[in-house]
Formats: C-alpha cells, sequence, structure tokens
C-alpha cells in the first residue's frame, strides 16, 4: 500500500512538471541533423534528444570546403498527452558546423545507453591531427550532470594522447603514446598515469564547455583540461 501511494505521489509530481514545461516547435531556419530516443530519468518513458543546426552564424570564416560556420543546439524532448515539451534546451556542449579542418568529415552521434545522455564528437585540427571527445551526462538531483569525459588527440605519425576521467569515482587516467614516420627520429618514452580527483561539485551539462576546466595532474607541471 505504502509503494502504491509512494508511485501516485511520483506521478503527480511527473505530470505536473510536465504541464509547466513549454510545448516544442522547429524554430524557424533550424536544420535537423539527427534524433535519438531513449528514458534518461528512469521512469520507463523514452525522451526524444533532437539536434539541430541554427540559422545563427558561429562565425564569419568559410572552411577549406566552402562550408559556412553555423551554431548548433540540442533539444531533449518530453512527450506530455501526445504533446512534445521541451525539458532540456544546450547550446554550450556541440561545436559549430564549420569546426576544424575538414568540416565534411567531421563526426558528431548522440546516444542514450544505461539512462545516461551520450555525446560524441570528432574533427580535423588540421591534415594529421585528429581530435575526438566523448562526454556523458547523467540526470540526477533535478539536473543533468557531466559524469564522464573522454579526449583522444592523434598525430598520423607523432603520437596518440587520451585524457579520461570518471567523475563519479575520480578516477583519472593520462595516456601518451608516441612514434614516427621518420625511423632517425628519437621517439619519447611513452607515459601512463593513473589517479583519483574529485570534484568538490559536479558540473552541470548547461555549464559545461569543453576546455574550459582544468586540475593540475600530480607529479607534473601541467594541467588536465576537461
Amino acid at each position: 500500500m505504502k509503494k502504491l501511494f509512494s508511485l501516485i505521489i511520483l506521478l503527480c509530481i511527473t505530470l505536473s512538471y510536465a504541464q509547466n514545461l513549454k510545448n516544442f516547435t522547429v524554430p524557424k531556419g533550424y536544420t535537423q541533423i539527427t534524433e535519438v530516443k531513449g528514458d534518461l530519468d528512469k521512469d520507463g518513458k523514452d525522451e526524444v534528444i533532437i539536434v539541430f543546426e541554427t540559422d545563427k552564424k558561429a562565425s564569419e570564416n568559410e572552411s577549406y570546403s566552402g562550408r559556412k560556420d553555423y551554431k548548433r543546439v540540442f533539444y531533449i524532448l518530453k512527450k506530455d498527452q501526445g504533446i512534445f515539451k521541451v525539458w532540456k534546451e544546450n547550446s554550450t556542449l556541440l561545436y559549430s558546423s564549420g569546426m576544424g579542418f575538414y568540416p565534411d568529415d567531421n563526426m558528431l552521434e548522440v546516444q542514450v545507453k544505461n539512462n545516461c545522455l551520450i555525446v560524441n564528437q570528432q574533427f580535423f585540427t588540421n591534415s594529421r591531427h585528429t581530435q575526438f571527445y566523448k562526454h556523458t551526462f547523467r540526470f540526477q538531483n533535478g539536473d543533468f550532470y557531466l559524469i564522464g569525459s573522454h579526449d583522444h588527440f592523434n598525430d598520423t605519425c607523432d603520437f596518440d594522447f587520451a585524457n579520461e576521467i570518471n567523475f563519479s569515482i575520480g578516477k583519472v587516467i593520462v595516456d601518451r603514446e608516441y612514434s614516427s614516420c621518420d625511423d632517425d627520429t628519437k621517439v619519447p618514452e611513452n607515459f601512463h598515469k593513473e589517479f583519483i580527483h574529485k570534484l568538490p561539485v559536479l558540473i552541470k551539462m548547461n555549464d559545461f564547455k569543453i576546455g574550459e576546466h582544468k586540475f593540475r595532474i600530480p607529479g607534473l607541471k601541467e594541467d588536465f583540461i576537461f
């Protein structure tokens, strides 16, 4: 009986919350890039995540291929009585359409796995360097928080760097592998370090921008940037 009462209370709160959300309509001039579904708040119902390229310029520059540079945004939608409502909107996480050296070859993938939102992005920083990011967000305490970050920076000849952190347990991995396409080049020693660093407070999704957070790596005179 107590469980039934708790479930009724939860449903009432959920319905009341959904009624306060604004209805979703595709903004004029926006172009849909991708759409995925999945349960993000463990209520047994799938949310819908839609990514758009906006009509707002991120810069006046054009890429090598002539692509113009536009901002991107994604919406997390709930369905209430057949109507999609905006649960969350984010315009700080996704890179713009003209990012990198070859924007036409960029990768953007959004997933829902284990009730978490996962955003993968990859682009070329120049003709030899590839940058990959994976960020994982979980809904808890009434908001989405960053619980995982993976950063992979690769050169076709010289190096392969990876930085990873699980914010829930504070485990950090720094991995650097070196190589060379030139047989006469002296290759630095590989480096691998694992340690624990817990943030005092987890970072909310809408407060997070890639590259704007850091902490010192123990034993090194450099920072772990995420």
